[in-house]
């Protein structure tokens, strides 16, 4: 297949204005994006691609990246995936690139897990995150990238995970099950307008990167896909996720932030993190962070979430071990339909990487609010669980009403400080205080 003609360039400039505008015009408040002109196109199709489902195009994918990083094309280069059925293995983008779905174009990944390469853990992992040793790669993968652009006309990006969901359950894997994309110390990343389903593991991993926007894309698996994670941003900054809709068989989204003793030793939190009008339905949580927040998490605003037949709604979760620290975290302005727990925040949550963590390495979980809150089939209204030697500081909830079909679960808390306004059912008696709310305030 010959790359676009002109008429089919022209559409698809109107279709990259039309995700300029959903980025930056079409809401007062929305991620500030600046779409890259590029000034080269190229189709896998005319790199010895086949869209018909059964041909193998890795080697096509890698040919075209190839080209588009020798070329040093002005502005970059679009690589253009047609309407059909793209098998491929994983394969790598380079910087300067944008890759764009056409309306009815699939990547779809093999299931051959033969063709999955493996490579090192991730440094503030120390291991895979499933079993020691290395890890499979993602399906669509980047390493040090800048300008990166993935976006399209809500094309699929299909990781036929059911034959890893499978080894899992039969405890069968020999490696960490692969992302569908991850990007590792990149910046200026755009991924928009697309469709990631059924991922072998989580969906959408950036970490390690900076000035990262994933907007208006959908990310689905069932239900009973295990930790098949919607978006998951890791040790990484200037973050903004935004228009939504994830449903999948674990936590929609949760910052994290590498693994006690390697993450402590690598050190680098999340923070500046911006995640808003966010739908979905999952057997986990709808906002969490954690567990694994050994590096840090600080300077989070969350808001405009509706959630249904969740496992909990909000779930701040650490460990002892963890090290770390979570603070300046701001929930707000939140609908819940259907939960186990409206809100959970605990400290004894999540596994170790090694016997070689300390377990006297506490975190700090500190200056977390949570306010707006309204929710309906409520089982248990929530849990905010400190560590003995590390209490949970300056918790504070206002205008949290959740409601159930029989009376709603009583609050549960321990080693805890802070305060509560307005909460329904009320709220322990830690948080209660005249002190706990003038710390809250101020």
């Amino acid at each position: 297949m010959a790359p676009p003609t002109p008429s089919a360039r022209a559409s698809l400039c109107l279709s990259l204005a039309t995700v300029l505008f959903s980025l930056g015009a079409a809401r007062e408040e929305t991620c500030p994006a600046a779409l890259p002109q590029r000034g080269a196109w190229m189709s896998v199709a005319s790199y010895g691609g086949a869209g018909d489902g059964r041909t193998l195009n890795t080697a096509a994918f890698a040919r075209v990246v190839a080209r588009i990083e020798r070329r040093s094309a002005r502005g970059g280069a679009l690589l253009y995936v047609p309407p059909g059925v793209w098998l491929t293995g994983p394969f790598n983008l380079t910087s300067h690139m944008t890759l764009f779905l056409a309306r009815g174009a699939v990547i779809r990944a093999t299931q051959d897990t033969s063709n999955w390469p493996l490579i090192d853990p991730l440094p503030s992992y120390g291991r895979g995150r499933e079993l020691p040793g290395g890890r499979y790669m993602s399906l669509i993968h980047g390493n040090g990238l800048q300008d990166v652009f993935i976006t399209g006309e809500n094309g699929t990006i299909d990781g036929q995970g059911s034959v890893w969901w499978d080894m899992w359950k039969k405890r069968s894997l020999p490696f960490t099950r692969p992302h569908l994309l991850e990007l590792i110390s990149s910046t200026d990343v755009i991924v928009s307008n697309v469709v990631f389903q059924d991922s072998p593991f989580w969906n959408i991993h950036p970490v390690y990167c900076s000035n990262v926007v994933i907007s208006n894309v959908t990310v689905l698996a069932p239900r009973d896909s295990p930790n098949t994670d919607g978006i998951d941003p890791d040790s990484s900054s200037n973050v903004c996720i935004e228009d939504s809709y994830i449903s999948t068989g674990d936590d929609l989204i949760s910052i994290k932030s590498g693994w006690d003793e390697y993450g402590i030793a690598f050190g680098r939190p999340s923070s500046g993190i911006t995640i808003r009008r966010i739908t979905g339905s999952g057997p986990f949580a709808g906002f969490a962070v954690g567990s694994e927040t050994s590096g840090g998490v600080e300077n989070v605003l969350v808001e405009h979430l509706t959630f249904f037949g969740m496992g909990v709604g909000i779930h701040i979760k650490t460990n002892s071990g963890r090290g770390g620290f979570i603070r300046n975290i701001t929930v707000s302005e939140v609908t819940l339909n259907g939960a186990r727990y409206g809100l959970r925040v605990a400290g004894d949550v999540g596994g170790h990487p090694d016997t070689s963590y300390n377990p006297n390495v506490l975190p700090v979980v500190d200056r977390v609010t949570i306010k707006n809150v309204w929710g309906q089939n409520i089982r248990q209204a929530g849990l905010i669980r400190g560590i003995r030697n590390s209490v949970f500081s300056h918790i504070c909830l206002s205008n949290v009403k959740l409601y159930g079909d029989a009376s709603v679960g009583p609050w549960k808390c321990r080693a805890v400080s802070g305060g509560a306004l307005d909460v329904q059912p009320l709220p322990c008696e830690e948080l209660t205080s005249t002190s706990g709310m003038s710390s809250c305030t101020s």
